[in-house]
């Protein structure tokens, strides 16, 4: 029987109290951490097989899908999860410089935990067919697998915090140092459960690979990818974010990205309400932008570009230890061309769990039933269309002459506000609300 979860562990006690003191800007700061860098290895995918020697010797191997291989594959497709954590540390658990925490704006070591804030799985066909990305609401009150006798109840996102927490306490105990061979151990714990919960709430979806990455790696990677392209449908200025942005196309830099996709409201106009779910629309948005961006620029034919950002990336990355980016660019064809859409999987609304925590309730089986429908589509020969969730408001983006330009007086790209975009054509997507297919291959016009 499932029970709801007492923390055993002092280590997790301590996370959860410092989580709630914690400044309302500094609770929102950056739930897309993942964002930039899986623009990056999805759109950079077809000439990392170039790159593939430097960035293997840097980037951080892992075993912790060993346990999930006991999930039949059941197709030659392949899927990869990406895992995007709210601490403020590296890989190795030490502090950032001082610059990156400045840029961050997100307080220092001391500050946030190992929630993985960001969850997609990225489903590529073995046939080159389209590709599918698939984001997972943090905050859905799920079912926690991976942790040796617990059975519990928590957000999809805290798998990871109490699998690293537990393994941690479990091991002191047993007498063995409190250092980096028992932190690194405890991570791995933490890996396996999420990962575990996450297949488990799919629906036992074999999971192939994973990414993880700490939040420094966006503004790194942004740093050296941009002015990047984004399109919102209206202006609108947050000032916990800093957040300043014109109604449709404009170039942004790093600072202004990580605004892009960390902002929650509006604070000059507060009726302009976002959500977290919100925020998974801009992730993909920006996924999206970025990819398209980058193979308009022929950046992908730039070596040197793309070693600087690999080289970012793989400071602040770890990936299963079977990950073999010559065979992943072969099979990413799909995802590099823009032959993508993205899918927020579906809740049934917002409650609060035993201990007060606000979360997201779902119905496990309609989730379990859009990712099979999702990830095996019917052949186009036979598939009828699938209507759009409940409230969708994805329309067809507008003709050219119809797509809102920038507003008169836009800053300059300084980390204070944004500029118009050089003409590279409109956007071919809006999309009013996070519900929906959003579509690759362009720049979408979102919230």
């Amino acid at each position: 029987m499932t029970e709801q979860r007492t923390p055993q562990t002092s280590l997790y006690a301590q996370l959860l109290q410092r989580d709630r003191r914690r400044t309302l800007r500094r609770r929102r700061i950056v739930f897309s951490s993942i964002a930039a860098v899986a623009a990056v290895v999805l759109a950079g995918i077809g000439i990392l097989a170039v790159t593939a020697l430097n960035f293997t010797n840097n980037v951080q191997r892992s075993n912790a899908l060993a346990a999930n291989h006991a999930v039949p594959k059941l197709t030659l497709d392949t899927n990869i999860l990406v895992m995007g954590l709210d601490t403020r540390v590296d890989e190795q658990g030490r502090p950032l410089s001082a610059d990156l925490y400045d840029a961050l704006n997100a307080g220092d070591e001391s500050t946030g935990g190992y929630n993985a804030n960001v969850l997609m799985l990225l489903h590529i066909p073995a046939d080159g067919s389209k590709a599918t990305a698939l984001s997972i609401p943090r905050d859905d009150y799920v079912d926690i697998a991976g942790i040796p006798g617990q059975s519990f109840k928590a957000k999809i996102k805290e798998a990871y915090g109490y699998g690293m927490a537990t393994a941690k306490t479990r091991l002191i105990n047993a007498g063995k140092p409190d250092d980096d061979a028992t932190y690194q151990t405890a991570r791995e714990a933490g890996r396996t459960a999420e990962i575990a919960t996450v297949t488990q709430f799919l629906g036992s979806v074999h999971i192939d690979h994973f990414v993880e990455v700490t939040m420094a790696a966006f503004y790194q990677v942004a740093q050296a990818i941009a002015p990047i392209t984004v399109c919102v449908n209206q202006a609108t200025q947050d000032t916990y974010s800093g957040a300043n942005l014109v109604a449709g196309e404009q170039q942004i830099d790093g600072k202004q990205a990580m605004a892009f996709v960390r902002q929650r409201r509006d604070t000059t106009d507060p009726s302009y309400a976002f959500s977290d779910l919100d925020g998974e629309r801009r992730q993909q948005a920006f996924i999206a932008s970025v990819s398209h961006q980058l193979k308009q620029a022929g950046t992908f034919t730039d070596l040197g570009k793309m070693q600087s950002v690999l080289t970012a990336v793989s400071k602040n990355i770890v990936v299963d230890s079977g990950l073999n980016l010559i065979e992943l660019a072969q099979q990413a064809s799909a995802a590099t061309g823009g032959n993508i859409a993205f899918t927020t999987l579906p809740i049934t609304g917002f409650g609060t769990s035993p201990d007060g925590a606000s979360v997201n309730t779902v119905d496990v089986a309609e989730v379990q039933a859009s990712v099979a429908g999702l990830l095996s589509p019917q052949p186009p020969s036979t598939a009828t269309a699938s209507p759009p969730a409940a409230g969708s408001a994805a329309v067809q983006g507008p003709a050219a002459s119809e797509v809102p330009g920038p507003s008169a007086g836009a800053l300059a790209p300084d980390g204070q506000g944004a500029t118009p975009a050089s003409p590279s054509g409109p956007a071919t997507n809006t999309y009013a609300d996070w519900t929906g297919s959003l579509q690759g291959g362009g720049v979408p016009c979102v919230k």
